[in-house]
């Protein structure tokens, strides 16, 4: 089982005298094979891994989802045992904001469309307990999948810009057999709903445009936030149910787009 360790300053005294190589997997837990993935990775190309499991407050717009959000720790160590996980950071909002969120972390241009208009203060919630999760474990790498795509993009772009020492490692979307991104939402979709999530992805990766996509989404049910090619992708949001489900896939070769002004800031 991997070393849990609840406190920055626990960990920090544990990191002095490790030597290698330090790979890092951040999650909010509820494990699922895409996060195995991302652990399995920072196995194969580092000397240590660490995985964190926080449910950051701060991140989520509304109260009810984030009380929704299930908590499976055991099971979740038992994952991570088999992925070869050696410490699991698992602190508590106490330690992790001292200050009571007080001091932020935001971005202006990525974060204010898509995600960041439909989920106002999500992306300054994600890089501050990002940046914190840094800035504690010391990582050489840090893994993080594409199935954020947006926030797979300002991590990046946060990285760059702070000059934080750490390689932001991205890692392809991991996905069931009949197409669907995996989630830890996915667990609240009914069995109805599970038959229909896959046409999500199906019709991302049509040829039809963005519009005609949006109205495939909304005659099967679905009700779509937005369906728009940025940054060589092409992304959506939509609620099923109760669910919100985001995907993206890559953008047909017309729509790609160079990634290193958006991640870069430099124009």
């Amino acid at each position: 089982m991997p070393t849990i360790v609840s406190t920055p300053s626990d960990w920090r005294n544990l990191r002095k005298p490790l030597s290698g190589s330090v790979g890092f997997v951040p999650t909010m837990g509820n494990l699922h094979e895409g996060h195995i993935d991302l652990c399995r990775r920072a196995r194969a190309e580092n000397d240590i891994v660490v995985a964190s499991v926080f449910v950051n407050p701060t991140q989520f717009n509304q109260t009810l989802d984030f009380e929704k959000y299930a908590r499976t720790l055991a099971a979740d160590q038992n994952l991570l045992a088999e992925a070869g996980v050696d410490y699991l950071f698992h602190p508590d909002a106490d330690s992790m904001y001292p200050d009571g969120y007080s001091v932020k972390v935001s971005e202006e241009e990525i974060a204010q469309e898509l995600e960041g208009a439909f989920r106002p203060g999500h992306f300054t919630g994600m890089l501050t307990v990002v940046l914190k999760l840094l800035n504690i474990i010391g990582a050489d790498r840090a893994y993080f999948g594409e199935k954020d795509f947006q926030q797979l993009l300002l991590v990046k772009k946060m990285a760059a810009n702070l000059f934080l020492p750490v390689e932001i490692v991205a890692c392809p979307t991991v996905r069931a057999q009949n197409g669907l991104a995996l989630s830890s939402r996915n667990a609240r979709l009914t069995p109805a709903q599970l038959e229909k999530a896959p046409l999500l992805a199906e019709l991302l990766q049509s040829g039809m445009d963005d519009a005609a996509v949006m109205k495939k989404l909304e005659e099967a049910g679905f009700k779509p936030e937005y369906v728009e090619t940025r940054w060589g992708r092409r992304l959506a949001a939509a609620w099923l149910g109760d669910v919100r489900l985001i995907d993206n896939v890559p953008a047909a070769e017309k729509h790609k787009e160079v990634l290193h002004a958006a991640v870069s800031g430099c124009g």
